[in-house]
């Protein structure tokens, strides 16, 4: 049987890891926000601002939300183009395999390729054929996509992905039956964490988190300082990931942490309205929106740990002798 197609670029790795797990799969929405992305802002070096938690990233969110379904899985990384061309072509003989991170700019088959600032992207690797053409889902939009294996390989190798080292990096072999309740509930601690501002994770010198990030990128509009890069960044990919993120998160939550739903309905309404003023450069009018959502990021820390603590007294009641 074919296997289906599911598209949205900003959420790549999401619908590509429901393409994987076939039938009886969670939502993109629900596996977005097992990642972790929704919980926080980072503006990293003071550069490159991103509407997801203080340094996350999706390589840590793809294997956040497997550990949270209770997926299990192949992943395999390293070595030169031809080894990771055979191990490609060996698990493609058992089903689709999850590649990426790859170079959006180098996947020759989009428009305007190859670019400097394609970004990081995951497809749906399909099959390779005897003439080493690939054929492959790309969630931004294109099913049924082909690349000969050396495009495809340069794409794969990631060398400017910048929150990775590895190369050629795949997984497959997915097997497990997801339990989206539990793994919501699972959730609730690790998205306090993120939305508090870990501390225990590398972030380049100079790179702000939830409130303190998001006051700073209002100032640097405020003061009509935004560089173009970060505006282009913005506009093409960070508010509507954002504002969706957030969005999907609270749709998710509402009956677990209603209070938290609530503050992430706020944020993705404020969010999404930056689209407008930051495309026609009414950069006061995108800074006054980011002023309204820098304080919600404490609110959203304590409403997510009293979440959790909640959630952890009634799981003791639960697991309790003699409870039923």
């Amino acid at each position: 049987m074919p296997t289906p197609y599911l598209g949205s670029g900003p959420y790549c790795y999401a619908n590509s890891l429901v393409t994987l797990l076939g039938p009886g799969a969670p939502s993109p929405a629900l596996v977005e926000t097992l990642t972790g992305s929704a919980f926080g802002f980072q503006w990293i070096g003071g550069r490159r601002p991103f509407f997801d938690a203080l340094g996350w990233d999706p390589e840590q969110g793809v294997d956040a939300a497997l550990r949270l379904l209770g997926v299990a899985c192949a992943r395999t990384a390293g070595g030169g183009p031809d080894e990771a061309l055979r191990r490609l072509r060996t698990a493609l003989a058992e089903g689709p395999v999850l590649v990426g991170p790859v170079d959006m700019g180098l996947l020759l088959h989009q428009p305007g390729t190859p670019s400097t600032d394609g970004g990081d992207h995951y497809v749906v690797a399909l099959d390779l054929d005897a003439d080493g053409l690939v054929t492959f889902h790309d969630p931004h939009g294109h099913p049924w996509a082909t690349l000969p294996a050396p495009a495809f390989l340069a794409a794969w190798a990631a060398e400017t992905v910048p929150y990775t080292e590895e190369r050629y990096v795949m997984r497959h072999r997915f097997t497990g039956r997801p339990d989206p309740d539990a793994a919501l509930r699972a959730l609730l601690p690790e998205a306090a964490r993120w939305a508090a501002g870990r501390t225990d994770l590398p972030v380049p010198p100079g790179t702000l988190g939830g409130a303190e990030g998001v006051r700073a990128l209002a100032a640097r509009l405020g003061a009509g300082e935004l560089p173009e890069d970060d505006r282009a960044l913005l506009v093409h990919f960070g508010v509507r990931v954002g504002a969706r993120r957030r969005a999907d998160a609270a749709g998710c939550l509402r009956g677990l942490a209603p209070a938290a739903a609530g503050i992430l309905d706020t944020q993705a309404r404020l969010v999404g309205a930056l689209q407008y003023p930051l495309v026609r450069r009414d950069d006061g009018a995108a800074a006054g929106l980011l002023g309204e959502l820098a304080p919600t990021y404490p609110l959203l820390s304590a409403a997510l740990a009293e979440a959790a603590r909640t959630e952890a007294v009634s799981r003791r009641v639960r697991t309790a002798p003699g409870t039923r």
